[in-house]
């Protein structure tokens, strides 16, 4: 548990760096300097400028202003990176053309497993999701609006089976569409998770989720804090 503690105090450190620049770029995209984005927050230029350079932490206050001010959520601001729902959509048929029928629930593990494996080497999710722990979870908040995009254009099928479960496969249409937003190497750990968990039955990748640092240490109905994948052993994060 002390490791723990201290690993998560260590990733608390590179996550206030990552998140500072992230806003630092986001300032930049929106047009504003320093000393503009320092009297929406009610703080001195100086104090500012200390929070980009990672020396000063943000108020609970301050992280709602900056919120609204740059256009991008808490978590996204938190995490310091947006989710690039594209590449997460891609992801999904990546999955899908790999083991052709995957019930619902666990193609959303499998999705968490492929962005917290790698995040386990590159200290970054794949998709820049953020994952919430829920009865079935870890699953990311846009994962059932994305299913039911990819279901509304005609790119995968949702079939439900006697027992209930739903199985979703990938149309023809769904066959046609790039997977440009994914790398090589990413792709290889998709492949990687796909032949770990291809005929485990869903409770199976449930159970192992749950009883992983990320999902065992974070409230009910939280988000999760993706690193503490770290902690766990290198032949079992995913």
């Amino acid at each position: 548990m002390v490791l723990v503690i201290l690993t998560f105090l260590a990733y608390n450190q590179v996550m206030i760096q990552k998140y500072t620049k992230f806003i630092k770029t986001l300032r930049k995209e929106r047009g504003l300097s320093q000393l503009e984005l320092a009297n929406k927050l009610g703080i001195a230029r100086s104090s500012y400028i200390s929070i980009e350079q990672g020396k000063r932490e943000l108020t609970m206050g301050e992280f709602e202003k900056l919120s609204g001010t740059l256009g991008v959520s808490f978590e996204e601001l938190e995490g310091g990176e947006s989710p690039n729902y594209e590449k997460y959509k891609q992801m999904i048929l990546a999955f899908l053309r790999l083991d052709k029928k995957i019930p619902k629930t666990k193609l959303a593990k499998l999705m968490y497993l492929a962005d917290a494996g790698w995040f386990y080497y590159h200290l970054q999710s794949m998709s820049g999701m953020q994952y919430r722990k829920i009865q079935y979870g870890p699953v990311a908040d846009s994962y059932f609006r994305v299913i039911d995009e990819l279901y509304e254009n005609g790119q995968i099928e949702i079939d439900q089976t006697e027992d209930g479960a739903m199985l979703i496969s990938q149309t023809r249409g769904g066959e046609k569409n790039s997977l440009s937003e994914i790398k090589k190497d990413e792709l290889k750990l998709i492949t990687d998770i796909s032949e770990k968990w291809k005929g485990k039955k869903t409770k199976e990748i449930v159970q192992f989720t749950h009883n992983q640092f990320p999902y065992l240490c974070a409230k009910e109905n939280d988000i999760i804090t993706l690193g503490l994948i770290t902690q766990e052993d290198p032949h079992e994060y995913y």
